[in-house]
């Protein structure tokens, strides 16, 4: 391996909102019911997390109750969670170097209401504040705003596009020096140092300014989650940090150099962006025992409200089949997703899987996922980073506490012992943290 390969560092996220994504997390041997809405149970995870010296604690938000039938909803860790910046506020003040990223939708909100709350964020937090820009997917939400139809795809991005320039610009109201607070004098800021915005866009209207002093980071981190094309171009404009899913490393290569790709055409460069991948791990002394908690796990998702998640990805009704017989091999043709059949139909012949079975697992996460010893998966989250297939990764803990605790207490320590992740922060800031430079004042240079 190279020098320059050798002295690269993955960058690690944790996704806490809601605890785990999967759907029999809550169920599983030892873990906390209540995980997803204990505050107590919450404040432990964070301050773990921060012992591992992990990057950040992210938050994803959901505007309304998820958009499924009630008989999967009511087996749902998720139908109540807290909301992000009042819980993450709570979090700031008892941790002191973790990054608090919190989703908020240039859909369904305001930019001055989002410029204030993650400003007032990241001065509490002394400068650990993350935006994670959403334009919102679940069409129900659209009836919680008193919107009788949710904005078309195309329409979202493009105010989000502009929400960002609103927002950013909201952030850079007052020069870095603006608060002289000359007691003698009586001056407690220099108006010369304060820009009004005076937006007047095609979505938009926003005078400015901004009620509270320039964030410590400038802006706060910019995190962005789309992989459709207007969300890949929004990513290369805007984001510092993309949260992605590619299902293996061959597709998180060809993201990673997608985006990266994008970069030098808006006058950026390959490390202002950093693209973390969601990474569901699971970790046993072997790989069998590794592959059986996987199962346990996958066994608690109930089938009435898995069935449809894989009938859904192979476009058709999987209800028909005997559930605790292999899938069959000749299956209607459909007009969905052909890449989509293609990995169910693998996943089935790869592990052998019943019906049943792969219902749970596509029901349960269905995603990236790396099951095995720490040693095999610390050899896999080495491969992405050598191979560019990502900048690190966005963990989702399987249960907790205990899948939390594998992570924290036996795989940090082998990245760690290999050089690719920190021993400590170097950083007082999310930004520190990621290697992100500090932006200039767009008013103020």
């Amino acid at each position: 391996m190279a020098e320059s390969q050798q002295k690269k560092q993955l960058h690690l996220g944790a996704f806490m909102r809601p605890v785990s994504l999967h759907t029999g997390a809550w169920r599983y041997p030892g873990a906390y019911p209540d995980a997803n809405f204990n505050f107590q149970h919450i404040k432990s995870f964070a301050q773990k997390l921060e012992a591992a010296k992990f990057d950040a604690f992210f938050m994803a938000d959901h505007l309304a109750v998820l958009n499924m039938p009630i008989e999967a909803l009511r087996r749902s860790q998720t139908v109540t969670s807290f909301e992000p910046f009042t819980l993450l506020s709570s979090l700031a003040a008892v941790t002191e170097r973790i990054g608090l990223v919190a989703t908020a939708s240039t859909t369904y909100d305001q930019p001055y209401h989002i410029a204030r709350r993650f400003a007032s964020l990241d001065h509490l937090s002394a400068g650990r504040a993350g935006w994670n820009i959403v334009t919102t997917a679940n069409p129900d939400a659209a009836h919680n705003f008193g919107q009788e139809e949710h904005k078309e795809h195309g329409e979202r991005y493009a105010r989000a596009r502009e929400f960002y320039d609103v927002v950013t610009g909201l952030w850079d109201s007052f020069a870095d020096d603006a608060f002289v607070r000359n007691v003698e004098s009586g001056i407690f800021f220099n108006p010369e140092r304060m820009h009004v915005l005076g937006h007047h866009g095609s979505e938009l209207h926003v005078r400015g300014p901004l009620n509270i002093a320039r964030p410590p980071q400038g802006w706060p981190v910019i995190v962005q989650a789309g992989q459709s094309e207007p969300g890949k171009q929004l990513a290369a404009e805007t984001a510092e940090v993309v949260f992605c899913a590619p299902r293996n490393l061959e597709a998180g290569k060809e993201l990673f150099k997608d985006i990266k790709g994008r970069l030098a055409a808006v006058g950026r460069q390959p490390d202002d962006i950093k693209l973390l991948p969601a990474a569901f791990i699971v970790i046993g002394d072997t790989v069998e025992e590794a592959r059986a908690k996987r199962l346990k796990l996958d066994s608690l998702v109930h089938y009435e409200s898995s069935v449809a998640s894989l009938s859904i990805s192979l476009g058709a009704d999987v209800s028909q089949f005997d559930p605790d017989k292999p899938l069959p091999t000749e299956l209607p043709e459909t007009n969905a997703s052909k890449s989509g059949r293609e990995g169910v139909l693998k996943l089935a012949a790869t592990e052998g899987l019943t019906v049943r079975q792969l219902a749970q697992r596509y029901g349960g996460y269905s995603g990236l996922a790396f099951v095995g010893t720490v040693e095999t998966i610390a050899d896999e989250m080495e491969q992405w980073l050598v191979q560019e297939g990502s900048d690190g990764f966005n963990v989702v803990f399987p249960f907790l506490p205990q899948g939390l605790d594998d992570v924290v207490e036996r795989l940090v320590p082998e990245l760690q012992r290999r050089g690719i992740f920190r021993k400590d922060y170097e950083g007082t800031t999310l930004r520190e943290h990621l290697g992100l430079k500090r932006p200039n004042n767009k008013f103020f240079p």
